[in-house]
């Protein structure tokens, strides 16, 4: 059975300690938890919707406990007997952003959500910790789940056809990525292949992925639409399409997201997966990435590539976006909390950021000129404010498509491949 419960547990009686024997406490497959992340700008709940079996676990059987803490939300899964935290991941959705819009300060909304860690073997706690404004988590959401319950799903959640676009061994120890993708019809399935193709060849072209290209394994499952294409909501287009992707996202017209979180899902539970990317069949300019949620990217444009690469910067890498942006609001970022994107700060804890990859001879505040060109350096104007937030290069894929992650989003890219796969 499963019950919704009140937990207050202290911290200090939980254990922390990354030694979870994988085999003591999990099935090598997946259990999924959906749920209804409702509320406004001003308060949020969350409200159960269904508990899955699911074939494949994809993720690391030995780094179970999250050490990066990125993201606002962080499921546990605490051992009910022992209370013991036994799996943890950060992660960030759509419900957030939403909550900074002026839409969010006058409606209620309900947003769709699926969270997915190694199938136990014993009952569990089920958290949903939450970060408030001054960065600091609580309890969201807690529900007590008793895996041999008749009321746990085990049927197959989609028939789609799945295939391998690159293997390079088993999944416990590889990042496993699923591409999904979206408004391509019957007559359009030797495009599906050769843009499954083509993306996956995107990945490598840059650091740290080309050195890196053998800890990764590649699936594409063969989602069909009815229609070519995705919503335009500006244009007045509209295609029926098998996971309802759509720009004007937020009334941003560039902003390619789905919030058809539970399609999704079903169709990516037929492949091990690490991270989940949707490949949609536009030509329009577009994308969009959550850490730990999706990535989505239109497949024809021709910054594609660019695009691809920068949204995969977000979900995979947790790295925020280093341009400047006006039309956001200034509740993105609370203030005098430090961001928890790597890539970013507004000083106020500088010293577990990049502060001690910079040279002693770059003066800080960093000035945009040619002579720093090449430096980590404390550039002003990033995560969409021009004051009071610095990046640490001047050009980073970040910032400006087509150049590159900089030596500081290397770095944070590479310690979460190297997560996934010790």
């Amino acid at each position: 059975m499963y019950k919704i419960v009140t937990i207050f547990i202290l911290s200090s009686n939980l254990s922390f300690s990354q030694e979870i024997v994988f085999d003591n406490y999990f099935f090598n497959k997946s259990m999924r938890v959906d749920y209804s992340h409702v509320g406004n700008s001003q308060k949020e709940e969350i409200f159960l919707n269904e508990i899955k079996d699911e074939p494949f676990w994809g993720g690391s059987q030995i780094n179970l406990i999250d050490t990066f803490f990125y993201g606002n939300f962080m499921v546990k899964i605490i051992d009910k007997k022992t209370n013991k935290l036994i799996y943890s991941r950060g992660s960030d959705n759509l419900f957030k952003e939403w909550q900074t819009t002026t839409e969010a300060k006058t409606t209620n909304k309900s947003f769709y959500e699926v969270a997915t860690f190694p199938y136990p073997k014993n009952e569990i706690i089920f958290k949903i910790d939450r970060r408030d404004k001054k960065g600091t988590y609580f309890n969201l959401f807690s529900v007590e789940i008793d895996p041999q319950s008749k009321f746990v799903k085990k049927e197959k959640s989609a028939n789609y056809k799945t295939f391998e676009i690159l293997k390079n061994g088993d999944s416990k120890n590889k990042v496993d990525i699923a591409f999904i993708f979206d408004g391509y019809t019957k007559l359009e399935t030797q495009k599906l292949y050769a843009d499954a193709k083509r993306f996956a060849n995107y990945l490598f072209t840059y650091s740290p992925f080309k050195e890196n290209k053998t800890k990764f394994n590649i699936w594409g499952v063969e989602v069909i639409s009815n229609e070519s294409g995705t919503d335009i909501p500006g244009q007045n287009i509209w295609k029926q399409t098998a996971i309802n992707s759509n720009f004007w996202t937020f009334d941003s017209e560039r902003y390619l997201t789905t919030s058809d979180i539970k399609n999704l899902r079903d169709a990516a539970s037929l492949v091990p997966y690490d991270q989940i990317y949707v490949i949609v069949n536009s030509e329009m300019y577009g994308g969009g990435g959550i850490y730990n949620f999706w990535s989505v990217c239109s497949a024809d444009n021709e910054y594609a590539k660019y695009v691809f690469l920068h949204e995969f910067g977000h979900a995979f890498g947790g790295l925020a976006d280093e341009y400047v942006d006006n039309g956001l609001s200034d509740e993105f970022y609370p203030k005098g909390v430090e961001p928890w994107e790597p890539n970013i700060t507004n000083l106020v804890n500088f010293d577990k950021k990049w502060k001690n990859m910079i040279d002693k001879t770059i003066p800080q505040p960093t000035p945009e000129t040619k002579e720093y060109a090449n430096s980590i350096g404390l550039y002003e104007g990033a995560g969409y404010m021009a004051k009071g937030f610095y990046r640490p290069y001047q050009k980073c894929e970040m910032k400006s498509l087509g150049v590159g992650y900089c030596p500081v989003c290397e770095k944070s890219i590479l310690q979460i491949i190297e997560f996934y796969t010790k």
